[in-house]
């Protein structure tokens, strides 16, 4: 991600971290990484300035260097917010830990709120607010259901899944982890409420209240699945809906972090995800979601239903089965 500019407080690290900048922009990475050494050397506990510098270091091909510069990152980031435990793990320099790096994704998308849908709907080609639903209408007509009641939209962002779901549901929630993005949705008045939140704590504090939920290119963000689920079932109405899109990929891994930064679930393990989790699955397919770097990004898109009568242990007894002991 491209952090915005923090001034080391040394007028002439900044002025060599400038030249860095203009030289990295012709494409001369390793000419900026030796000017932000230099800069560094005025400034050593200046994190943007680290973070640059191993930007620099991996696009110039010395990767080597690009680890020693997060690792001097992460002991200065106290709050995560340039991701340098996530920039270490995505090169097998480290573990991703588990969950969101909240302070990484808030501040990624902080940043990124102003010109969010200018670059993501008009540079990238994103589609996955219409995939989902266009999936969610299609089971909603099979269904035989005709609105929703209340609905939560986790990563609402912008507002552009809620924008296609505002038709079909009498009241509609926005959850998303950045200020600023609140800010650019609330302006458009597409939800009835919004909060600022990291999702899986939003839905551990409430049960069993929606019967649509949506979270579009949501869970790239979130590592595991399974806390995802274990959080989002139990707010979920019985019959109620949930729709979500990840990244996939074919290998043996139930996820693994991409050099992006984002998540790539494995297509059988989120199946078995699924399951474990309970929920019926509806529709589960894959397509491509975006284009990144001009290379398209596959991705796996689910509507999966929460069964109507919960199967326990007491129901067994009372249909005649077996209880476990």
């Amino acid at each position: 991600m491209t952090k915005a500019f923090f001034s080391s407080g040394d007028v002439i690290a900044d002025r060599r971290a400038d030249y860095a900048r203009m030289l990295a922009e012709q494409g001369d990475h390793a000419a900026a990484a030796e000017l932000m050494g230099q800069a560094l050397e005025l400034a050593p506990d200046w994190a943007a300035g680290w973070d640059l510098a191993g930007s620099y270091h991996e696009k110039a091909g010395n990767l080597s260097a690009a680890i020693a510069a997060w690792r001097h990152l992460e002991a200065l980031d106290d709050d995560g917010v340039f991701g340098a435990r996530l920039k270490l793990a995505a090169h097998d320099a480290g573990p991703a830990g588990e969950g969101t790096a909240v302070g990484y994704v808030e501040a990624l998308f902080d940043q990124y709120a102003p010109q969010f849908e200018a670059a993501l709907v008009g540079k990238l080609g994103y589609r996955v607010p219409d995939m989902l639903d266009a999936l969610v209408d299609e089971e909603m007509a099979r269904l035989g259901i005709a609105h929703f009641q209340r609905a939560l939209d986790l990563g609402c962002g912008t507002g552009l899944m809620g924008e296609r779901l505002r038709k079909k549901v009498g009241y509609l929630e926005g959850i998303d982890i950045s200020a600023a993005m609140i800010a650019e949705t609330a302006r458009k008045g597409i939800y009835d409420s919004l909060q600022k939140a990291e999702l899986v704590a939003a839905l551990n504090a409430r049960r069993a209240d929606a019967d649509l939920m949506t979270a579009a290119d949501v869970l790239i963000y979130c590592g595991a699945l399974q806390p995802v689920l274990a959080a989002l079932v139990p707010a979920l109405k019985a019959g109620g809906l949930v729709a979500f899109s990840l990244e996939a990929h074919d290998g043996a891994e139930e996820v693994f972090l991409r050099p992006s930064l984002r998540y790539a679930h494995g297509v059988e393990a989120t199946r078995n995800a699924l399951v474990v989790a309970g929920l019926e699955v509806l529709r589960f397919e894959t397509a491509v979601l975006r284009f990144d770097r001009g290379a398209p990004i596959t991705g796996i898109l689910v509507v999966a239903r929460k069964p109507v009568v919960e199967l326990t242990a007491a129901n067994d007894e009372a249909e005649g089965g077996d209880v476990a002991a």
